[in-house]
């Protein structure tokens, strides 16, 4: 069922906010659509979440003219884990959405926490560039949560932000790697035949609010350094997660 229109103008809002966020950090549309919209009650996880993902795969314009700050050997390891991770992802959502409505919410809050934690858990880069195998491992976690929830972020910004890359080598591998998740999770869940009408609806709305707030974020983005941005992140999606996980515990211990 599509949101009335009533729903659909914060929702608007959301998406405008996320997408700008996502293009002048390389993270947060996912976690701040979901967060958001998921407190609202606007639609079901599994439809937010491939609404996200087709947003995330929009967003990958953002590259253009940047491709060259793309670490593609870091970027060409983690890739590779997240494919069969995503595929497990969007199978364990299909289940638990038939399972476990409150069980999704509540993890889905717990993810996002995690997100804003790693990245005020470690601000300060490594002296050196973590192994291959760290880089395939935390693609296959970013995957996994990515093919669940369309958020593959907070795996993969606590990762990348401690490398000792530039800020713009590390958003560039960023939206590169969220666009690249969020194409196989969209192919993968319209080969199973589960891309509905509200996911195809909300998706074309999105559509022209992610080339303005792509846009926007291009052209103007904050005044501010990597660690404020990394603060702001912390703040945001702590908040967001708890938001989620308090109705449902307070539902639980009542």
């Amino acid at each position: 069922m599509v949101p009335d229109l009533g729903a659909l103008v914060p929702f608007a809002l959301v998406v405008l906010v996320a997408v700008y966020f996502h293009t002048v950090t390389g993270f947060g549309v996912a976690m701040v659509i979901m967060g958001l919209a998921s407190s609202a009650g606007i639609v079901s996880v599994a439809t937010l979440a491939s609404v996200v993902s087709i947003v995330t795969l929009m967003n990958g314009v953002a590259l253009r003219g940047n491709l060259h700050h793309v670490p593609w050997k870091i970027v060409g390891v983690m890739a590779v884990a997240v494919l069969p991770a995503s595929v497990v992802g969007v199978l364990l959502l299909d289940y638990l959405s038939s399972e476990a409505a409150d069980v999704i919410q509540v993890l889905l809050g717990l993810i996002i926490v995690h997100g804003g934690v790693s990245l005020a858990w470690r601000p300060t880069p490594l002296s050196t560039v973590s192994g291959q195998g760290s880089f395939a491992y935390y693609g296959f976690l970013g995957g996994l949560i990515g093919g669940m929830f369309g958020i593959p972020g907070p795996p993969l910004i606590y990762h990348l932000y401690r490398q000792p890359m530039s800020l713009a080598q590390i958003r560039s591998a960023l939206i590169f790697l969220n666009a690249f998740i969020a194409g196989a999770r969209t192919l993968f869940v319209m080969v199973q035949g589960q891309l509905h009408t509200p996911e195809i609806v909300l998706s074309a709305l999105c559509l022209p609010l992610v080339v303005v707030a792509t846009l926007a974020g291009k052209r103007f983005p904050p005044p501010c350094s990597a660690a404020t941005m990394r603060r702001i992140a912390f703040v945001l999606l702590v908040v967001m997660g708890l938001t989620l996980i308090a109705p449902v515990l307070m539902k639980w211990l009542g």
